[in-house]
């Protein structure tokens, strides 16, 4: 947990000076999957075991794979996008929707992967009614999950949020008069530690498990199975001139074998859900939130 705390803006320059540096690599197109040339995947927790059994699944199916570490979700697009990487799989639709709208980028989706329930948690209360009016819950910064973290508090009962609320609610938007709680956005990465200090936190589920909590002890949660959980499908993203790579749609099946959907299973702390939606549906989810949020940006 506290390696991903520190030195946030720090990370986050010098891998944005590393990435410019690396942007003319993108010409180069998908990598053979050859030991002289591995498909390079980025993601944010490459020390999760299904890792390494997807990469000796990937070897045994003839394709060599590189899973690359990043510390901060905000360069993971940027660095797939200028060619460090070949695939990044670490975010949501309604994320990917947010850099491709900001950035002018056309990245797509390929796979999908889980539905991870966002929840609340809390080491000081035992249950929602516990909660007192004026308690402090903390919530992750980052646009879309913290517009999401907002719902799910809505749906919780503890906040109001003006007009019912949207995918693009910010503090803002809530109503403090008809809330029961206040929220302080902080780190995603520090948001299970700031379970120390707050009444309760939205922990996303990259960090679940290394708080030591599990779905048991979540005191709500939004539902993965519904259609307003279709934003948050965890996605496999490729740049848009690879995405029907042969190599790809491999890469894919792959990570849907038994024993790396368990891995993926144990590593959430057995909150996600396992999703397989083809990427033509994934992709007709992406391009409406992006018409969405486009026309809620004037």
């Amino acid at each position: 947990m506290l390696r991903r705390t520190l030195t946030w803006t720090a990370i986050a320059a010098t891998a944005a000076l590393t990435l410019t540096a690396c942007g003319s690599d993108a010409e180069a197109g998908f990598s053979a999957g050859t030991a002289d040339d591995p498909i390079v995947i980025g993601v944010v927790k490459s020390s999760d075991q299904y890792w390494t059994d997807f990469t000796d699944a990937a070897a045994d199916a003839g394709l060599t794979v590189e899973i690359k570490n990043f510390s901060d979700y905000t360069v993971l697009n940027q660095a797939l996008a200028e060619g460090e990487l070949d695939l990044n799989q670490f975010q949501h639709l309604q994320f990917l929707a947010g850099y491709n709208t900001d950035a002018g980028e056309d990245l797509t989706p390929v796979g999908a992967t889980a539905v991870y329930p966002l929840a609340l948690y809390s080491t000081a209360h035992a249950s929602l009614d516990e909660i007192p009016d004026g308690g402090q819950v903390a919530i992750p910064n980052d646009p879309t999950n913290q517009a999401r973290a907002l719902l799910v508090l809505q749906e919780a009962g503890l906040i109001t949020l003006a007009g019912g609320g949207t995918a693009f609610s910010t503090p803002a938007d809530i109503d403090a008069d008809a809330s029961k709680v206040t929220v302080t956005p902080v780190n995603a990465a520090q948001t299970a530690l700031a379970l120390q200090d707050v009444d309760a936190s939205i922990v996303n589920n990259d960090y679940v498990g290394d708080a030591g909590l599990t779905e048991d002890d979540a005191l709500f949660s939004d539902d993965p199975d519904s259609d307003a959980a279709k934003p948050y499908i965890n996605v496999w993203v490729a740049r848009a001139d690879d995405a029907d790579d042969p190599d790809v749609a491999k890469l894919v099946e792959i990570f849907h074998t038994e024993k790396v959907e368990q891995g993926v299973l144990e590593a959430s702390g057995g909150t996600g859900v396992i999703k397989d939606n083809p990427a033509s549906e994934l992709q007709e989810i992406l391009a409406q939130i992006e018409s969405d949020l486009k026309a809620s940006q004037g």
